[in-house]
């Protein structure tokens, strides 16, 4: 057997369906957010990254950096094994209390990634429910339908927020019947929002657990920054809250946060926390450094609204077809997905400018897109540059205008309406 064909059959397709993925090979510049080194090939040079998660900026913050160098001068690079078997490092024991302060909560737990934390909290809740149903979003993250998928529990998928598909599906349940609602605060390819207050009525009214996803929200919302849950004066009506710490904290890791006895049952049966090795502490002591900071900070957020908002206006001003958002994330439509790799492409080479396309199957099919993440280190003059690129790129390329403002022939018009993504995202 050509065991090798069916690997390169495999890439093949992905070539022929426009979405293979290229990662583009950059080097952060330390005080010169959001700059980077693009290196391709023997070429460097420098260039603006307008797509990044570190979406405060915090990820290059002397303090953060500084916890980060101290941690590891005192204690070495590595956690040095599983919490199991080497121990937890103090500074991870300092993080998951500051995280449990951040949202309220009993208690917290920190995982290595955002998607180990999903998958292992959503997977070991509903396991440990008799007869759990859950009830998960459409356009859940690929991590939370991998936890519901490893669950083994029941699932039913109801309409993206829609609140009258959520309550028939838990109405059928029944109240005595163990049910997960699974659902994110901030939805990170379209930037909108979960009615998450009346969420968390039906969960009242139907007898069940809520577990929110809030990693695009953590750092970003709320007087402390403890996401839309904090915003909102949620976080006591949800029983469980996962966030990351690399995003908006600048940082690595996910965690989940919740009653004592819920966490410490991921704790004691989840395998992805269990077999995998501990945080290290520099990267905890890193962590910690940044959710002390931007508990008390509201700069950040401000001046990141600010210019988000300042983004979405020039570049709709401009006629380029920016999809809604009520977040700080900016999607501009392309709705093709060779023409979304060869606009982020022209734009990285000819301009400097890197923004990923992003394709099927992250975004359903005829919605692919740039997606712009402004940071507060975004200027105003860095705003405008970017809207003249993307307007030469748009016209080089025949990517149609917003409909309002066209500014290309009406025969190249290709958008498409917003598809309803069945995959979850």
């Amino acid at each position: 057997m050509d065991y090798q064909r069916f690997f390169e059959e495999a890439i093949d397709q992905l070539h022929a369906e426009k979405r293979y993925r290229v990662f583009a090979n950059l080097e952060r510049i330390v005080g010169r957010f959001p700059r980077a080194i693009w290196r391709d090939g023997s070429e460097a040079r420098e260039i603006t990254v307008w797509c990044s998660n570190d979406y405060l900026g915090m990820g290059q913050h002397p303090d953060v950096i500084a916890a980060m160098q101290d941690a590891a001068g005192r204690m070495g690079s590595g956690a040095g094994g599983t919490r199991n078997i080497s121990g937890t490092n103090h500074p991870l024991v300092e993080l998951e209390h500051e995280l449990a302060d951040l949202h309220g909560k009993e208690a917290a737990l920190v995982f290595t990634s955002g998607f180990i934390s999903n998958e292992a909290a959503i997977s070991t809740v509903a396991r440990l429910l008799p007869d759990c149903l859950i009830l998960s979003d459409e356009l859940n993250h690929a991590s939370m339908i991998e936890g519901v998928r490893r669950s083994g529990a029941e699932k039913k998928i109801f309409r993206h927020n829609d609140l009258a598909h959520l309550e028939s599906l838990l109405a059928a349940a029944g109240p005595e019947r163990a049910k997960l609602i699974v659902f994110e605060s901030v939805y990170s390819m379209d930037g909108d929002v979960s009615p998450i207050e009346k969420i968390a009525d039906l969960a009242g009214k139907y007898n069940a657990m809520t577990y929110i996803d809030e990693v695009h929200a953590v750092g970003m919302y709320g007087p402390r920054g403890g996401g839309i849950t904090d915003r909102e004066g949620l976080a006591d009506r949800i029983d469980i809250i996962e966030g990351t710490l690399a995003k908006a904290f600048g940082t690595l890791g996910g965690y989940i946060a919740g009653r004592r006895a819920v966490v410490d049952a991921v704790r004691s049966y989840a395998p992805g926390f269990i077999f995998t090795t501990a945080l290290p502490p520099a990267i905890a002591a890193a962590a910690t450094a940044s959710i002390r900071h931007l508990k008390h900070s509201q700069t950040e957020r401000d001046a990141q609204q600010r210019q988000a908002k300042r983004a979405k206006d020039v570049l709709s001003a401009a006629g380029l077809p920016v999809m809604p958002s009520e977040t700080h994330i900016v999607p501009v439509l392309v709705g093709d997905p060779e023409l979304c790799k060869k606009a982020s492409d022209r734009l990285l080479e000819i301009h400097g400018i890197y923004i990923q396309p992003i394709n099927y199957p992250t975004v359903p099919r005829g919605t692919e897109r740039l997606r712009i993440t402004p940071t507060p280190f975004h200027s105003d003059e860095l705003i405008g540059g970017l809207k003249d690129a993307l307007l030469e790129t748009w016209q080089a390329l025949g990517i149609p205008f917003a409909p309002e403002k066209r500014e290309a022939p009406a025969s190249s018009e290709r958008i498409v309406p917003l598809a309803v993504n069945k995959a979850g995202g």
